[in-house]
């Protein structure tokens, strides 16, 4: 008699004792029991992925009030609520055992004084509600690269996002043997009002157990606080590649075409609203994933595959012209969760959609109508910056045929992008691996935006997009990293972009849109199809080889004008960047390689040697 299982029968219909019996890991029975013990659900569900069981959790989100339907077949309207709209730094902390020290660049609080008061706000947070386990697949399944994750949570809303954002695990729950591991995570809403929104936002918490592979969170809504396989469990996936020696990277993955129909796949590592998903949208190319990738070398070679199978993706500019493809999906029948959006008459609205948008409706803050404010008197916009939509990558047309390939797809190229309005070019090669990992990926800096709760636009270093996740040393990953390269017998190619270099007024020197050249531009690069002039900073595109692509892929005259303004090398701000770069790594980071510095040095020396021949603001010709 299995004990965990008999102390959960009471909150068990009959089906779902079956369908938990049929699970042979004790550990997961044991997590079940006592998550429920903990919060004092009044039932269990079991959701075993049947078509049955992912249509109850749909209409359950709706029953409850947690999603409306909205006009279009298959769509509906979440609310996070006005204090619970992104990752929340502050309330994000690993817990940490004593006399164990992570870089100081991460959030840590004593693993037992964290465990008691994530706890304590867990107690009986789920009295009179239904607890709902799922069973998922981070990766493929059946692949070397699979992960099992297991969610207990009181709220319909994630328990339907997760359908749409990941794959079945059941059914490999129940064919693996009593010993797997599996990563967890038990959240709660918290005490909601009469709007289904999280009342106690300032008592959110969010604590990741990496001693335990345990994710407890509590008191939000936000699905990157929510959902515990989106950014908290890639934490813990962090530390087992780290252990493994493989790669789990904030990056998305997608098939560039190019001449004689070849499909050639890039990974990028763009911060929130630097442009990743935009990259990974493009007309014409194929998405094969927006936010996380696992790498590993198999035979020699970078495999890679989507940790996830749909896109909880930034709704803010996605519009007709620019993001066709996902604009026209948002736009159709099919299964759709828009959250924080602007709603009149069962339609969604969102900033930047490209049409004008109502003057009154629902939003984030409940009734809406132009001209309200919040408490302090500041204009509330009609839907909230960091909105989102939730689809399955399968919904769209330009989704690639390799999605579900156990072996992944060979990766030929890396993009680094982060915001930096004054110094990188729109896009460059490295000059090697370990240059790219350094300059362009430890390098990476960025502005805050709307994606992280803060201050917006203040200039930060992060590192390959991934310091907000991480769970190692930031210097070991940087090392981890490096040799990984040294498996390889084909190294991808590493480049960096830049989508928001600015000119001295403050005006963008490129258009959204031209970042499918730069991307045209490094696939024809992957193929030794491009030349390049070797610049201080990197291999930038030669004028001719961009005025061709601009003809090609946008239909447009590329001007010698805009070639020198965006490709021109500033010395300056170029310095002023590896400056900080060192600054940060000397005082924030541990374990960093010897190497590092030394990569950087040698740009410092090169920018110097630039300027004593050149001047401060170089044209690309002159190199």
């Amino acid at each position: 008699m299995n004990p965990y299982i008999e102390a959960l029968r009471p909150k068990l219909s009959q089906p779902d004792y079956k369908k938990l019996c049929a699970i042979s890991i004790p550990k997961v029975h044991e997590f079940i029991a006592k998550s429920a013990d903990l919060c004092n659900a009044e039932q269990v569900f079991i959701c075993s992925d049947s078509a049955q069981d992912i249509a109850y959790v749909r209409q359950q989100a709706i029953t409850n009030n947690e999603e409306a339907p909205l006009k279009i077949q298959g769509h509906t309207i979440h609310y996070d609520g006005f204090y619970d709209q992104g990752r929340d730094r502050k309330a994000t902390k690993y817990l940490v055992p004593k006399r164990v020290f992570l870089s100081k660049a991460l959030n840590q609080i004593d693993r037992q004084e964290g465990l008691a008061e994530v706890k304590s706000l867990l107690r009986d947070s789920m009295r009179g509600r239904t607890m709902i386990a799922r069973f998922l697949s981070l990766g493929p399944t059946n692949s070397v690269f699979t992960i099992l994750g297991l969610q207990c949570t009181d709220s319909w809303y994630v328990a339907h996002s997760e359908d749409l954002l990941y794959r079945s695990g059941y059914e490999i729950f129940c064919q693996s043997g009593p010993d797997k591991d599996f990563l967890r995570v038990l959240h709660s809403a918290g005490k909601l009002n009469e709007s289904m929104v999280s009342l106690e936002h300032e008592k959110k918490c969010i604590y990741i157990d990496y001693m335990d592979n345990t994710i407890y969170s509590v008191n939000t809504q936000y699905a990157g606080n929510s959902i515990g396989f989106k950014k908290l469990a890639f934490r813990l996936a962090i530390r087992k590649a780290n252990t493994e020696g493989w790669l789990a990277e904030h990056m998305m993955l997608m098939g560039v075409h190019g001449p004689g129909g070849r499909r050639t796949y890039f990974a990028g590592a763009f911060p929130s609203a630097c442009g990743k998903t935009s990259t990974a949208m493009l007309p014409g190319e194929t998405i094969l994933g927006d936010d996380i990738a696992y790498i590993r070398e198999i035979d020699s070679i970078a495999k890679a595959v989507n940790v996830e199978a749909g896109i909880f993706g930034i709704i803010k500019d996605v519009n007709p012209i620019d993001d066709a493809s996902i604009f026209n999906v948002l736009h159709n029948p099919g299964e759709i969760i828009f959250s924080n959006v602007l709603v009149e008459n069962g339609k969604p609205y969102w900033l930047g959609m490209g049409s004008k948008l109502p003057k009154e409706g629902i939003n984030f803050s409940g009734k809406w109508y132009e001209g309200k404010k919040d408490e302090t008197g500041n204009a509330i916009p009609p839907a909230h910056k960091n909105a989102r939509y939730a689809v399955t990558l399968k919904a769209l047309e330009n989704c690639d045929p390799e999605l579900e390939n156990p072996l992944g797809v060979e990766l030929s190229g890396i993009m680094y992008g982060g915001r930096d309005t004054k110094a990188y070019v729109p896009v460059q090669q490295s000059f090697d691996w370990e240059h790219g990992i350094i300059a362009y990926g430890a390098a990476l800096e960025t502005e805050t935006t709307f994606a992280t709760v803060g201050k917006e636009g203040i200039p930060e270093i992060n590192m390959m997009s991934i310091q907000d996740f991480i769970s190692i040393p930031l210097g070991k990953n940087v090392r981890n990293n490096l040799e990984f390269g040294k498996k390889l017998e084909k190294q991808p190619l590493i480049f960096g972009v830049n989508y928001f270099l600015q000119d001295k007024e403050g005006d963008y020197v490129n258009d959204p849109r031209d970042k499918h050249v730069w991307v045209k531009w490094m696939e024809l690069r992957v193929h030794n199809e491009a030349d390049a002039i070797e610049a201080p900073t990197g291999y930038v595109p030669k004028y001719e080889d961009l005025r061709m692509l601009f003809k090609q892929v946008l239909d447009k005259e590329y001007s010698k004008e805009d070639y020198s303004k965006q490709f021109s090398i500033r010395i300056p701000e170029n310095l002023a960047k590896i400056k900080r770069v060192r600054e940060f790594y000397k005082k924030n980071v541990t374990y960093t390689p010897e190497v590092l510095f030394w990569v950087l040095n040698q740009q410092y020396e090169r920018l110097l040697r630039a300027k004593e021949n050149h001047g401060n603001y170089i044209p690309p010709e002159k190199f």
